[in-house]
């Protein structure tokens, strides 16, 4: 009897110490665009469970992928609205914030993805982190690589010039369009969705894309020529909401940063490997994957686009350009 007693009071205090873990348990939304099969989600899961492993089970974060929480706006906004606790979002966006963090959207500012990832542990990337956080209080947590932006074109591309006159699409991100400006094209902002078909019927004769986007998208069914402009390397921001950020003690900010930081850079391998198998995959199917002038097109974005245009300052320009 005192053996089935001592049991029912081991059980019952087992019961109450689950009920405490399960109320001091804290659970949070991680919120983004892309789809599941993408390493932007896939390291996402991992870092959401290495999280919970590290905090001893005190954050469960559940990660929403493929626009479940709406789109990257909404996601943005949810984030300041406190609906949504983390996200995974591009510089231009958070330059709608603050304008000069979106001087890493420009032109040839970046030379590869090691570049990149140097640049987030530099000095220059924590002033304006730091400036972005004081304008809306989130805090980036970590960048990852989203991949070089390229072009394809129903005709070959070999420096600036050539783009004179070129029906190309282009998101509406002013970034994103001072390149083919700068050379002379005519800038289309169609819908995501609806490009391979322009590109088919010929109302725009060329886009640019990361080369995995190229691939996904199937734009090189319409486009024979992908020209590697490089123009942009694209990336990614991990932002933590400000009412998250501030709840966090110290110990569990290092280790929400140093987790994130992980999840990021193994992201960037991922895909800087993949971008090198689709340059040799895209070969092989026929197509004409071809280099430019590099400088040619550097030198002609710095004589027709102005810093100040953008709210972006020369000096930070100068001071990533700068990082070896």
């Amino acid at each position: 009897m005192k053996i089935k007693f001592a049991s029912l009071l081991g059980a019952a205090a087992a019961l109450a110490f689950s009920a405490m873990a399960a109320h001091a348990q804290t659970t949070l939304k991680w919120a983004h665009v892309y789809e599941t099969s993408e390493p932007f989600h896939t390291e996402s899961v991992w870092a959401a469970e290495e999280i919970a492993k590290r905090t001893n089970g005190r954050y469960k974060i559940d990660v929403f992928p493929a626009s479940q929480l709406g789109k990257e706006a909404d996601i943005n906004q949810g984030l300041r609205l406190g609906t949504v606790d983390i996200i995974i979002s591009g510089s231009s966006f958070a330059a709608r914030d603050y304008k000069p963090i979106g001087v890493t959207y420009f032109p040839y500012i970046f030379r590869d993805p090691d570049h990149l990832i140097a640049y987030t542990k530099s000095d220059i990337f924590k002033r304006l982190a730091a400036g972005y956080e004081e304008k809306t209080g989130n805090h980036i947590t970590a960048v990852s690589y989203y991949g070089t932006r390229h072009t394809t074109a129903n005709k070959p591309i070999a420096k600036c010039s050539d783009m004179q006159g070129l029906k190309i699409r282009v998101p509406d991100v002013p970034a994103y369009l001072a390149m083919p400006r700068a050379c002379g094209a005519n800038t289309t902002p169609i819908a995501f969705a609806e490009v391979y078909l322009a590109l088919q019927n010929g109302t725009v004769e060329a886009q640019e894309n990361p080369l995995t986007t190229i691939e996904a998208k199937k734009f090189f069914e319409v486009q024979k020529n992908i020209v590697l402009t490089g123009h942009i390397v694209d990336h990614l921001n991990t932002v933590v909401s400000k009412q998250l950020w501030a709840s966090l003690s110290d110990e569990d900010k290092k280790i929400f940063e140093e987790v994130m930081q992980q999840a990021a850079e193994k992201t960037t391998k991922n895909i800087a490997a993949k971008e090198t198998e689709l340059v040799a995959g895209f070969k092989e199917r026929g197509l004409s994957v071809t280099e430019v002038d590099k400088a040619d097109f550097e030198k002609t974005v710095l004589e027709k686009v102005k810093f100040e245009d953008f709210g972006y300052e020369k000096s930070d320009w100068e001071a990533i350009r700068a990082i070896k």
